[in-house]
């Protein structure tokens, strides 16, 4: 019985203001208050409270049959706590349906990976923590910031105590097999890989409204057909896509919500398929192949590398210089700088530093709150000045004791 996983990411980043040079030692506080409270309320309604409606609706309506997977970021939920309680309380309503699985991340989506193995474990453990509070659940599936992917990773997240870890299916490691099967990274003992069905998925993400797309209009009983065709050769179709997809990225205007609501229903008119969250998934279906990723991959851009954020002198200089202050900024002990210090790691600012061109440059573009990736960058690198400046002058003040006594509560933890 072939099934069907939707995986849904939430995040908001705390996007920055736009700091100046003459800022610099003046303005410590440095998010677009403003901006976010604006993006995070239009996208609540045109997108979460809306989508979450149908997702519960869906789940009553199908008495428990339809469930989904939900990756919702720390700083999305901070935002949600801050702004939109209604929201955070309808994602809560979900979870207690039984239907749906949160699963873990990084707290503040950040590339920390590739940058601190040590930080990354701080955040995960902060995400799950998080998750825990609001959902009452202990995620055993991880996916890393974008789907960023490699064998590595996949072998650190088992030894944290992940059964399954979700990441795209890319043609170029997968040769001529399907992603409709679990897959065993390579060097791994058990963990087992979710491969995202990108071509299904991205028909409902990124084509679903475009006119010039000779299967516009696209209709939940034509999607379900082409779902079926794996019967025989898959065991697990991964539709995974921002939720932002439902009402924010295609409108209402465009049919999505119709599209959401009769989907269900089409893809079990077919008896041998069903619906599932990754957890129940990855208990139920075998590993068939080794995917072996020797290589960072992702889900962003038509490259599905790093590229997205690391790729220019600019995002690269950035990411080095806010990885560098780790050391002095925990030996603050400051739980305010600290803070600074993780939401300046989302992988967001260094994606509006992207200077990439054609259909990639656009739809960095539309993510970004800036004129320009060099605006992005000014921005950005105004404010590390600032943050780095506090850092100096905290450290300079801490006894030599102070320093030894928190260098080894770091190391302890």
């Amino acid at each position: 019985m072939p099934s069907v996983c939707f995986y849904f990411q939430v995040h908001q980043p705390f996007r920055l203001k736009r700091y100046s040079f003459f800022d610099i030692g003046k303005d410590h506080f440095y998010e677009d208050d403003e901006k976010n409270k604006l993006i995070l309320d239009k996208v609540s309604e045109k997108c979460y409270l809306k989508t979450n409606r149908k997702i519960l609706d869906l789940i009553n309506r199908h008495k428990g049959k339809f469930k989904v997977s939900y990756s919702i970021s720390g700083t999305a939920l901070e935002q949600f706590e801050n702004h939109r309680p209604d929201v955070l309380q309808s994602f809560i309503d979900l979870s207690k349906t039984g239907c749906v699985e949160f699963l873990s991340e990084t707290y503040y989506h950040s590339l920390s990976f590739i940058y601190s193995k040590d930080e990354f474990k701080r955040q995960v453990e902060m995400h799950r923590e998080k998750i825990k509070l609001y959902f009452n659940q202990t995620p055993k599936v991880f996916r890393n910031t974008e789907l960023i992917y490699n064998n590595e990773l996949a072998s650190f997240i088992e030894k944290m105590g992940f059964k399954a870890i979700v990441c795209e299916g890319v043609d170029r490691h997968l040769g001529n097999r399907t992603p409709n099967f679990l897959y065993q990274p390579a060097g791994t003992l058990k963990i087992k890989s979710f491969l995202k069905n990108y071509r299904l998925s991205d028909d409902i993400a990124f084509r679903f409204s475009d006119r010039n797309w000779n299967e516009w209009p696209l209709h939940a009983d034509t999607f379900a057909s082409w779902v079926h065709k794996i019967a025989g050769n898959g065991e697990v179709m991964n539709l995974f896509m921002d939720y932002e997809t439902f009402g924010e990225h295609q409108w209402e205007e465009t049919g999505v919500f119709d599209f959401l609501d009769h989907l269900p229903m089409e893809i079990m008119k077919h008896s041998d398929f069903d619906f599932k969250t990754l957890s129940e998934a990855a208990d139920q279906y075998k590993v068939r192949d080794i995917y072996d990723v020797p290589e960072f991959t992702s889900w962003a851009d038509a490259e599905r590398d790093l590229s997205a954020w690391l790729s220019n002198a600019m995002e690269k200089e950035a990411a080095k210089r806010i990885y560098q202050l780790e050391e002095k900024v925990l030996l603050t002990g400051n739980k305010d700088l600290i803070d600074v210090w993780g939401k300046m790691q989302t992988s967001d600012h260094f994606y509006y530093m992207c200077t990439k061109f054609w259909s990639d440059g656009d739809v960095h573009k539309y993510f970004s709150p800036y004129d320009s990736p060099y605006d992005a960058y000014i921005y950005y690198m105004n404010v590390l000045a600032d943050f780095e400046t506090t850092i100096e002058e905290t450290v300079k003040d801490i006894t030599p004791v102070k320093k030894s006594r928190r260098r080894k509560e770091i190391a302890d933890n």
